[in-house]
């Protein structure tokens, strides 16, 4: 049988320690002797013995935090030893290494693909959202050493943030954890109503201090604003106007 389909491209990535490795460009193989962490529904294939758990949100205080506002990551944990392939729709996948407790990273939880079991993670209120929208307030903040796979609807720009930087929040995939951010009304910034385009929401997002902010080109779906973490509801059920709700409990106007 001959095809381009067995050209070495195509053929399984050799690995010769546990851990993530790329695939490809689109899809993320972890050679499992141990545990990982990953997205709900990522799996696509597997070779081994493997036992595969779900998380919910990663525990009870996540899980009130997703109820709340909408957010969250649906994960599952997988054990066992063999070659476990991760991919999310096509997007494409990126790997990045956090090296210890003074290295940090807050990422929208759509584009949270998989991650190493000794890092550490939890929901946060993003900063200066107050009650812009009502779409949700938290992301997703990893710090400790380990290896994250984030995906990207298509190829991204780094954006070494040493001004004022500004992005479409649906947009932002993730950002050094020690930015500060801000919400800023399209109107404030001169743009009218150019901003927001899926959600109906006219915000834009804003970044300073010393760091990075990465930006796909693409926009997360209505309902995913700040969080994008997939978690199931749809843009105007409770989930989404709790968010709200709780941006005005914890102030920050």
């Amino acid at each position: 049988m001959r095809s381009d389909l067995f050209a070495p491209s195509h053929a399984e990535a050799q690995t010769t320690k546990a851990g993530l490795t790329l695939q490809n460009s689109k899809m993320l193989k972890v050679a499992l002797n141990g545990d990982v962490i990953a997205r709900q529904g990522a799996m696509v294939a597997y070779q081994g013995q493997m036992n595969f758990e779900g998380l919910g949100s990663g525990g009870i205080g996540k899980f009130i935090k997703q109820q709340l506002t909408g957010e969250g990551i649906p994960l599952m944990r997988a054990t066992g030893q063999g070659d476990l392939f991760l991919a999310d729709r096509a997007a494409d996948i990126f790997l990045i290494d956090l090296e210890g407790q003074n290295d940090g990273l807050t990422i929208n939880g759509a584009n949270v693909l998989a991650f190493e079991s000794t890092l550490s993670w939890d929901l946060h209120r993003v900063q200066g959202a107050g009650m812009l929208s009502t779409s949700g307030l938290f992301n997703c903040l990893f710090t400790g050493a380990g290896r994250i796979a984030i995906t990207c609807k298509g190829s991204p720009v780094v954006l070494n943030v040493d001004q004022p930087t500004y992005a479409d929040p649906q947009a932002a995939v993730c950002w050094s954890a020690g930015l500060r951010t801000g919400f800023h009304r399209a109107d404030q910034l001169g743009l009218g109503t150019l901003l927001g385009r899926s959600s109906g929401e006219a915000f834009t997002m804003s970044f300073t201090g010393q760091g990075f902010v990465v930006v796909q080109p693409s926009e997360e779906v209505a309902g995913s604003l700040v969080g994008g973490t997939g978690s199931g509801q749809q843009a105007g059920t409770t989930g989404s106007g709790l968010g709200g709700v709780l941006g005005g409990m914890l102030g920050g106007r």
